[in-house]
């Protein structure tokens, strides 16, 4: 495989750090995927899993967001999206990276990857007009939280008034994170309900750019997003000949153990998406690229792609 790393240019300026994974030898690339890493988390935690595609003739490209790895750069300015419209900006940069990819590889399929944070990005990314994959995979996606997700608004719209919109928001990271360990018997840390592989969570725990609480202007992006992509509207803006392919952990906290992905492949289904897979892996928790069993995770995905080309 080839590594490269550069930046982008997003619509205001901004420069967006990217990963670039390619087989050795290009002339036998098959498709692309372009990867949406997940919130407190950055796209460098996926060489593994790029590893595997390009071995398989795929290549993988997979940009820092905005407030997370390098895209953030300080370690001081990890947790925050924008000053305005932070969610739509971090979407937008996904299509010009999209663009990029096609420009880079004419006529080559592209698919889109996201995890958690990074599979509600997608989901919004699926529903706009210029969106032009050949297909997406949804992993460790959650649904609709109702009238939760309307309090978690309030919330975060009162504290960045009273705290700074830039300042962390313990308070709602509690909210959004505090019981996810609460079905792990006598958990080790407070991040097992990643992954039942203890050298992952570790790894997590040691990173940086991983973990951190999170600022109340990017809660209220991130609320304010994820309410949009459970609208009906939106969801009806699906094309309804788009391949989605859901993986979740059986035990994973995010997707109310695989409860929440039954509700959004419901509310796919009833929009008129008509090619839906999914699996749900038993005991397995929220990141299952990197749980214990992710060759299994690995080749799942690829014969999916394999499937749809």
């Amino acid at each position: 495989m080839t590594e490269d790393k550069f930046t982008i240019e997003a619509e205001d300026g901004k420069r967006i750090f990217v990963y670039r994974w390619l087989p050795a030898e290009k002339k036998k690339l098959k498709c692309i995927v372009q990867i949406s890493h997940g919130m407190a988390e950055h796209a460098e935690r996926y060489k593994g899993f790029a590893e595997y595609l390009n071995e398989k003739g795929i290549g993988v490209y997979a940009n820092d967001h905005r407030g997370h790895g390098k895209t953030a750069g300080a370690i001081e300015d990890v947790g925050y999206f924008d000053d305005h419209s932070g969610w739509d900006l971090v979407v937008n940069d996904m299509f010009i990276l999209t663009e990029k990819i096609k420009n880079e590889n004419p006529g080559i399929p592209v698919f889109m990857f996201g995890h958690s944070m990074g599979s509600f990005l997608s989901r919004d990314y699926i529903a706009r007009p210029e969106s032009e994959v050949s297909g997406v995979i949804l992993s460790g996606t959650a649904g609709d939280p109702g009238i939760l997700g309307n309090v978690g608004i309030m919330i975060a719209k009162l504290s960045c008034r009273i705290k700074g919109a830039k300042k962390p928001d313990k308070l709602l990271d509690k909210l959004s994170f505090g019981s996810f360990n609460n079905g792990i018997k006598q958990p080790r840390t407070k991040f097992d309900w990643l992954s039942r592989d203890d050298k992952v969570v570790d790894k997590y725990i040691a990173d940086d750019y991983c973990g951190g609480i999170f600022s109340s202007g990017f809660f209220l992006d991130l609320f304010q997003g994820i309410k949009k992509i459970n609208k009906k509207d939106n969801i009806r803006n699906i094309p309804v000949e788009l391949p989605v392919y859901f993986i979740s952990g059986e035990k994973d906290p995010v997707g109310d153990n695989s409860k929440g992905v039954v509700k959004v492949m419901k509310s796919f289904t009833k929009a008129g998406v008509k090619d839906i897979e999914y699996k749900f892996y038993e005991n397995g928790r929220h990141e299952m690229l990197n749980e214990l069993n992710k060759d299994e995770v690995y080749s799942d995905i690829f014969n999916w792609i394999e499937s749809k080309l």
